[in-house]
C-alpha cells in the first residue's frame, strides 16, 4: 500500500516553498490558515454525508463553523490540549481582532480565534490527524452534554 502524502506537504513540495518556523508567526495569521482548515473539515464531512444543493450544504456547515460553535467545540477540548497547544490556543484567543463576528459576543469570537489558531497551528506544523481528533473529541463532549450524560 502507497503511504499517504499531506496536503501541506504537496502544496510545499509543488510550490518549492522552504521551511519556516511556525512559532514565529503571530497568532491571527495562524488563525487565518485555521479558519481554512476548520472550514474545509467541516464542509468535507457536511458533502461526504451525502449530496445536496450547495444553500442544504452552507446552512448544514455553518452550524459547525460559526464562532459560537467554534466557542462550545473548544471549551468542550480544553482538557485535552497539550501544553503547547493551550499555548497557542491562549495567544489565538488574546490577539487583538481586526473584526468581529456579527451573531457572536466578544468572548465566542475570541475563543474561537483562538481555536482557528490552534487548528492553523496544526495543519502548518503536519499534524492534522491531531486536529481531527481534538474536533472529534469536542464534537463527542459536546453530545455528551446535550444527551444529559456525564463526562
Amino acid at each position: 500500500m502507497e503511504e499517504s502524502i499531506s496536503l501541506l506537504t504537496l502544496i510545499k513540495k509543488n510550490f518549492a516553498l522552504k521551511e519556516v518556523d511556525i512559532r514565529t508567526y503571530s497568532p491571527l495569521t495562524l488563525a487565518y490558515i485555521g479558519d481554512a482548515v476548520y472550514d474545509l473539515i467541516f464542509r468535507t464531512v457536511v458533502v461526504l454525508e451525502g449530496n445536496a444543493s450547495a444553500n442544504k450544504l452552507h446552512n448544514k456547515t455553518i452550524q459547525f463553523v460559526k464562532a459560537p460553535a467554534q466557542a462550545l467545540l473548544i471549551e468542550a477540548i480544553m482538557e485535552e490540549l497539550l501544553p503547547e497547544e493551550l499555548a497557542v490556543y491562549k495567544r489565538g484567543k488574546n490577539a487583538k481582532p481586526y473584526t468581529m463576528a456579527k451573531n457572536a459576543t466578544m468572548g465566542e469570537y475570541k475563543r474561537a480565534t483562538g481555536l482557528e489558531a490552534l487548528m492553523g497551528y496544526l495543519y502548518l506544523t503536519d499534524q492534522t490527524e491531531r486536529a481531527l481528533q481534538l474536533i472529534q473529541i469536542g464534537l463527542h463532549n459536546i453530545n455528551k452534554d446535550k444527551s444529559g450524560e456525564s463526562k
